[in-house]
């Protein structure tokens, strides 16, 4: 297994060896960072999570893939040094959701491919860390509103996914470190949170056990939310999680670390999601990105794990690598509500307490590069949106809010309306009266706050008063709650706030991710059609953690995050232009208004059912079932058998092309672009939402008519995210979002930009100037022999979906990425499959060199390929002048340069496995 140690006889630092004691009496052996600091007493006020990390490379060092040197870098860490030096990092784990999963499934079953075409055995191709894949992204909400929608919608799943899921199940006994959590748990971070995550692992023979700390990547950058009960983790690309699992260390730049002191508590009405909502907007400022953020201080040390895990969840919005809680008596009491064994938190204890990592660091005891200070009773109650989680909005502004943003351009992040229309209505096919700002959907999301008992509970007792004040619902307002554990259900029902849930709709539609990442089904045809013909700015209130163009719905253009009880108050509500602050909610028994005060709940009747939400006996037996009795759903599903996988003819999986023609023996790869053609020209935060395919799929696409021509009826089609583990689909499907906008084309008449994923063709002939979709010009210049090369802004790449993101950019042979800035995991899984990123410096951009296109583009790169140095962007015009340009080659460290040279970091591993 890769998460041992090298031999201690023959450790380089066999001295740092130490034992510890359970409360219990057991004895267990570990790595001591105490022993270290006598060497390296900077070792004593290290960050938390690096010490976490150093344990790890301490650990794991055998002179080869960890050396001594990389331990040395990391324990003489300085909060304000250059980051040029990388930390090879071995997780004890990996997670995985299942639209990531099942392609990085797909992956390794081909590499078993290649390893039985060469005459090698195909055991050798096996996960050497242990793999959890959570089936959570699967279902959507195309029934609402009823008690049987939870059923209905399960239903739907599996039919729309056996092919999929029979995949699984083959993965499940082909692999012995693979395993599955079937769909209906729950979403994979919560799931990771209350079952999977163990605190401490322990390896070796009985009485001589060597214990380490749980530590993982997951195919989420949401895994993040791991962090609140004191595990480092954080979201990686299936890219690399699959290098990981296959006992490749996770490279990174050595981090700066950023503190987080919070003060105070926060006031009576404010809410956890309240707070992670000003985190966001106050880290963003910061610039945290690439960064490590650790909290600490009196006001962390208040806050419960729950409230910790909806901060560190958030951390890929802030921007930061992670948001780390360091392990304390929160986290004991946490681990022991959620049902886990005695020895297991003792032994979290113990470990943690001998490695002086126990308990939430006051002021002045660590080195932080910075530290931010936030007093939480300056926190206000708030939403976020209408297109980016870090534009925060206090509830008393969110209607000004929006009739500013109405009228405002789209640069200022407006929806460039006329004012006349603003208070117009429109009446549909079927005689429902529409608004601009009404609420179409109202979702609490299982993404990030249904972790968190307390603002679950609040939406309840809201629920509760609301009903009995004689508020509803209107019926046309596609309503959902969707947990991310079937625990929440339970304390919901116990406590009995669900009854009045269901009354305003919010019945449990599914256990998984569904509205956030744009699974929340469709309206009603004469909705969409009066959004559509009107062109109305509609919009959604929801309690997740992401409101990107065209994510929730294609069609609603406002999506706003907010507390679950804050989506059931704009539910009642029905338009965000009411002032939930000084106009009343609506009219209850008799007419009488009722204002949001009335019926906002407060702390102590939260409080007072907050102790029904951690029973240890519910989450035992909840997670029990995972194994012993899934669902006859799932014990339904019948998959191959074997080492090797046939590739049964499918819409869903196919065998994917990155091994083809493979060679034990790399071929030498040039880091050059030679006679480019221009595919887009992007402005700045170009998401891989943007770029990923993701939602779902038009008939008259390239997927769609792709998938027509198999035989697959639209209806049929399902979402992007489901057929991740075909590569066909997700080829044409790239770069094909509705709100994309690629600058190379001229505005419209009315000035504004054209939407969706189009370019103008290049290429001499009768198509040049012509503008096609960008799937099938990509065709057109690789049949022509003709590299392409992608222009971009700042923050490149930022969002989820990140693995197609960078397989679909190759799979559409884009040779270069030149962008202002990157975000940190799609620059690396551009590395990882073998596409160049380079970045503008200073303050040059395509903008300002004037680019519109038409150009032919050189891209040089003289002498070693070396990490980050410079390169050479060789710009020729259509009146035959040149233009030379200095850019920075963004691959960043050495074995990155390794990846690349091998055309990916997936035939660098196989070559390492079948050697």
């Amino acid at each position: 297994m890769s998460s041992l140690s090298a031999s201690p006889a023959s450790h380089p630092f066999a001295k740092t060896l130490d034992t510890f004691k359970t409360a219990s009496g057991k004895s267990g052996r570990f790595y001591s960072l105490p022993k270290l600091a006598r060497q390296f007493p900077n070792v004593k006020r290290l960050p938390v999570s690096l010490r976490i990390v150093l344990e790890a490379v301490l650990r794991q060092c055998d002179g080869q893939r960890v050396t001594r040197e990389h331990v040395q870098q990391l324990a003489q860490w300085q909060p304000n040094a250059p980051r040029n030096e990388e930390i090879p990092f071995v997780v004890a784990r990996v997670v995985l959701q299942d639209f990531t999963g099942v392609p990085l499934l797909a992956d390794l079953a081909a590499m078993r491919n290649v390893a039985a075409e060469l005459g090698k055995p195909p055991s050798a191709i096996e996960p050497l860390v242990p793999v959890d894949l959570v089936v959570d992204h699967s279902v959507m909400i195309d029934y609402f509103g009823s008690k049987k929608a939870l059923d209905l919608n399960m239903k739907l799943e599996f039919e729309r996914n056996r092919e999929r899921y029979e995949f699984m199940k083959w993965g499940m006994q082909a692999f012995d470190t693979f395993g599955v959590v079937p769909p209906g748990f729950g979403i994979v971070h919560q799931v990771n949170l209350e079952y999977l995550a163990r605190g401490v692992h322990k390896t070796g023979p009985k009485g001589d056990k060597l214990y380490y700390p749980d530590t993982l990547v997951g195919t989420d950058s949401h895994t993040t939310m791991i962090n609140g009960i004191g595990v480092v983790g954080w979201g990686v690309g299936g890219i690399e999680a699959e290098a990981g699992m296959l006992g490749q260390p996770v490279y990174f730049l050595t981090p700066d670390v950023v503190g987080v002191h919070l003060t105070g508590r926060l006031r009576e009405g404010v809410t956890a999601t309240d707070l992670v909502l000003t985190i966001t907007e106050l880290l963003r400022k910061q610039k945290v990105v690439g960064k490590f953020v650790e909290f600490f201080g009196e006001g962390t040390a208040s806050l419960t794990v729950p409230d910790r895990a909806t901060l560190a969840n958030m951390a890929p919005e802030y921007g930061a690598t992670m948001g780390f809680f360091p392990v304390d008596e929160r986290t004991l009491d946490y681990f022991q509500g959620t049902g886990r064994k005695k020895g297991e938190i003792e032994a979290l204890e113990a470990y943690f307490r001998a490695q002086g990592l126990f308990g939430v660091p006051g002021e002045g005891e660590i080195d932080y590069s910075e530290v931010v200070t936030l007093d939480l009773e300056t926190v206000a109650p708030s939403l976020a949106g209408p297109k980016r989680p870090q534009d925060r909005i206090e509830i008393t502004h969110l209607s000004s809010r929006f009739n500013e943003l109405f009228t405002a351009p789209a640069s200022a992040n407006g929806f460039n309306q006329p004012a006349e229309k603003l208070d117009q209505t429109f009446n549909t096919s079927d005689g429902t009266a529409l608004h601009n700002g009404d609420v179409l959907i109202a979702a609490i999301t299982s993404c990030t706050n249904t972790s968190n008992p307390s603002v679950m509970l609040a939406a309840g007792l809201l629920a509760k008063k609301a009903v009995e004040a004689g508020l509803t619902v209107a019926p046309h307002i596609k309503t959902s709650l969707a947990p991310g554990s079937r625990i929440v259900t339970d304390y919901l029902t116990r406590t009995g706030l669900l009854p009045y849930l269901e009354k305003l709709g919010f019945n449990v539609a599914a256990y998984g991710c569904t509205t956030c990442i744009g699974n929340a089904g469709d309206l009603t045809a004469p909705i969409n059609e009066a959004i559509t013909s009107n062109d109305l700015v509609a919009c959604a209130v929801l309690s997740g953690n992401r409101n990107f163009e065209a994510r929730i719905h294609p069609l609603i253009k406002a999506n706003f995050l907010a507390s679950p009880p804050l989506v059931v108050a704009y539910a009642i509500a029905g338009n965000v232009r009411k002032d939930l602050m000084t106009q009343p909610l609506g009219q209850g028994k008799k007419g009488k208004d009722v204002y949001l005060g009335d019926i906002w709940p407060s702390s102590e009747e939260v409080d007072k059912l907050l102790r029904q939400a951690m029973r240890p006996k519910t989450f035992r037996e909840n997670y029990e079932q995972v194994g012993a009795k899934p669902g006859k759903l799932w014990e339904q599903i019948q998959g191959s058998t074997g080492e090797v996988y046939p590739w049964p003819t499918s819409g869903y999986i196919a065998r994917p092309p990155f091994f083809d023609g493979f060679e034990q023996t790399p071929t030498p790869r040039e880091a050059t672009v030679q006679g480019a053609r221009i595919m887009a020209l992007f402005g700045d935060s170009i998401t891989t939402d943007h770029i990923s395919p993701a939602g779902s799929i038009k008939p008259d696409s390239p997927a769609g008519r792709y998938l027509q021509a198999l035989g697959v009826k639209p209806v049929d089609f399902n979402s992007y995210g489901s057929r991740r583990g075909n590569h066909e689909v997700m080829m044409r499907g790239t770069f094909a979002n509705v709100r994309i906008k690629n600058l190379m084309l001229p505005p419209t008449e009315d000035g504004s930009r054209v939407e969706g994923g189009y370019t103008l063709m290049q290429l001499p002939g009768e198509t040049q100037g012509q503008r096609m979709a960008i799937y099938d010009a990509a065709m057109a210049y690789q049949a022509a022999g003709v590299p392409t090369v992608i222009f971009a802004g700042e923050e490149y790449g930022t969002g989820s979906s990140r693995d197609w993101a960078a397989k679909g950019t190759r799979l559409q042979g884009i040779r270069a990425v030149v962008a202002r800035s990157f975000e940190r995991i799609h620059r690396s899984n551009l590395v990882g499959m073998g596409v160049l990123p380079l970045q503008f410096q200073g303050s040059d951009s395509w903008s300002s060199l004037g680019l519109t296109g038409s150009e032919v583009i050189d891209i040089r790169i003289e002498g070693e390929l070396l990490p980050q140095r410079n390169a050479t962007l060789v710009i020729h015009r259509a009146d035959g002048s040149t233009q030379e340009v200095t850019l920075t080659l963004r691959i960043d460290t050495p074995i990155e340069v390794e990846y690349y040279r091998h055309g990916g970091i997936l035939p660098y591993v196989l070559r390492q496995l079948l050697a």
